[in-house]
């Protein structure tokens, strides 16, 4: 059964993921949960499994990427501002998975400074 479904997101909680569980079955696109009870169980180790997946099926992901990110929260600045990206001026900005290359970033992450990725047009800066 879990052979026909597709993870869309996943989430440190599963609040979250029941709000946006709950925008997609009102748009009769089929959404399950996996992991969801065992992070409610422990919070503490949502980062350990991978948090809450929220999973769509197979015939319906391509509508629920549109509502996904219609829907989804996007980075601002420190003043509240939206980010913009530089190469096509988007504001649907995420932060980029950290490369880590540095043996310093890799022992102190929080020196790290954040890079942003654009969800149009997958720009990093």
């Amino acid at each position: 059964m879990i052979d026909n479904y597709t993870i869309l997101a996943t989430f440190p909680y599963s609040t979250e993921a029941q709000v946006t569980k709950a925008k997609l079955e009102a748009e009769n696109i089929r959404v399950m949960l996996l992991d969801e009870k065992t992070v409610d169980s422990d919070p503490l180790i949502s980062q350990a499994i991978g948090g809450v997946k929220l999973l769509v099926h197979n015939d319906n992901v391509k509508e629920a990427i549109k509502i996904y990110h219609q829907i989804r929260a996007y980075e601002k600045d420190k003043n509240g501002n939206d980010i913009v990206c530089v190469n096509c001026e988007s504001t649907k900005i995420l932060i980029a998975e950290p490369s880590r290359k540095n043996i310093f970033y890799m022992l102190f992450p929080f020196f790290e400074k954040p890079k942003y990725r654009c969800n149009v047009c997958n720009t990093i800066f």
